[in-house]
């Protein structure tokens, strides 16, 4: 039974939690190779009773526990790797390495779910099932879930799984979850416009890929908003545009960047044929070329609602209706975890890590130099993971 016993257990391991995440955030690493940051998290971890598994693509791990019970199996996620960026929070623990920081949170999640091994260890005796912690490398754009699972990290696949994700911008402590959507996917479109360049002077004897390039961006914006219907949501935004390398010189082509943000595969694909068969029509209709090329990212994050159902019981459980809320609409970034959401039914969740009694609407965000959050808000993550676990694993759950 949930009790706030299960946060007091946090409690009682917050100073290692603190000093996991410290030791953490003081050494970031980047991408699929965080050997690192999993040396501190299997020291911190080292006298429990846990068996490991190791990926070979990546330092992906899994540390399996095994109840004193048959039952099911659960996964509980958190995050290692760090962000390409300059850390400017002067805190004593601040980034030792030049052009890395945890400006994520991940180092937040990692000692958190450390936390949670801890808690659930302790209750090994009476677990009804296992439990699989997942330590996984490379979310920020490297697709370390999906490494993982191809390594057969997690297998056989468990019946569930869980993550939380840190919030500066919420109020401390609260738990956010939503059934559906939670997080968009996120695609990558290049577009090179390829024209005829020459003398600026005499456009007349060129096929000039600039206005080209500048009426498909304009396309692509119209695109969305008159093709797609504004109640799901969809984002189109081309983020650079090159070309040129003097001001007496029209250019051969012209390259576009940008991302793709939706929220279901169907139209994750309608938007991704759309959007090659617009750039091409209007280059062509200029007389000029256009070479679209889309690199897939991760899928959207969909959340079963039931494992959102179970968060706000242990969300409440912990403490009071005042520390859940559904959020009401799904945030237009991307998480690698929907590659686990989508063979595993589950949900991430998001736990407000401003401090308490600050205007949290004004903190830093995520990816900013600044970003801060509270560490006292890291047992009740903690908690909030091994009950997820718990509740999972004593309650019926129908097949979906």
């Amino acid at each position: 039974m949930l009790t706030e016993n299960l946060l007091a257990a946090a409690r009682n391991h917050e100073g290692e939690i603190t000093a996991l995440r410290r030791a953490i955030h003081a050494e970031p690493e980047l991408g699929l190779e965080t050997p690192l940051t999993l040396a501190k998290v299997k020291e911190a971890l080292a006298d429990l009773p846990l068996e490991w598994r190791v990926g070979t693509s990546c330092t992906g791990a899994v540390a399996v526990l095994k109840g004193g019970l048959d039952g099911r199996r659960v996964l509980l996620r958190g995050d290692m790797d760090a962000l390409p960026m300059q850390e400017h929070t002067g805190l004593e623990f601040a980034s030792t390495i030049d052009g890395r920081m945890h400006a994520c949170g991940h180092d937040a999640h990692t000692a958190m779910l450390a936390g949670a091994a801890r808690v659930l260890a302790e209750r090994k005796d009476d677990l009804a099932g296992g439990v699989y912690f997942m330590f996984q490398p490379g979310e920020e754009g490297f697709h370390g879930a999906r490494f993982m699972l191809e390594d057969g990290l997690l297998d056989p696949l468990p019946d569930a799984a869980f993550a939380l994700h840190v919030w500066p911008n919420a109020p401390h402590g609260r738990v956010e979850g939503r059934a559906g959507a939670m997080l968009a996917s996120a695609d990558q479109i290049d577009i090179v416009v390829r024209g005829k360049g020459g003398h600026a002077s005499m456009p007349y004897d060129t096929v000039d890929p600039i206005p080209v390039a500048s009426e498909i961006v304009l396309a692509l914006q119209s695109m969305v908003t008159r093709r797609f219907n504004a109640a799901e949501a969809t984002v189109l935004s081309i983020t650079r545009m090159a070309g040129g390398t003097t001001h007496n010189v029209v250019p051969d082509t012209v390259e576009l960047m940008g991302t793709i943000r939706t929220l279901s595969p169907e139209r994750r694909r309608a938007v991704r044929e759309l959007a090659e068969r617009t750039a091409m029509n209007i280059a062509q209709a200029h007389g000029c070329e256009a070479e679209v090329t889309i690199t897939e990212g991760f899928p959207a994050t969909i959340n079963d609602g039931r494992a959102v159902e179970i968060g706000a019981q242990v969300a409440r459980a912990l403490g009071g209706d005042e520390s859940w809320d559904y959020r009401p609409h799904p945030t237009m970034g991307a998480e690698d975890f929907s590659y686990v959401l989508e063979k595993v039914p589950g949900a991430m969740f998001f736990i407000g890590a401003a401090a308490e009694g600050v205007d949290w609407q004004g903190c830093c965000g995520l990816h900013s130099s600044k970003m801060v959050l509270d560490e006292s808000v890291m047992p009740r993550g903690s908690a909030f993971l091994a009950g997820c676990a718990l509740q999972f694993l004593q309650q019926e759950w129908a097949a979906a």
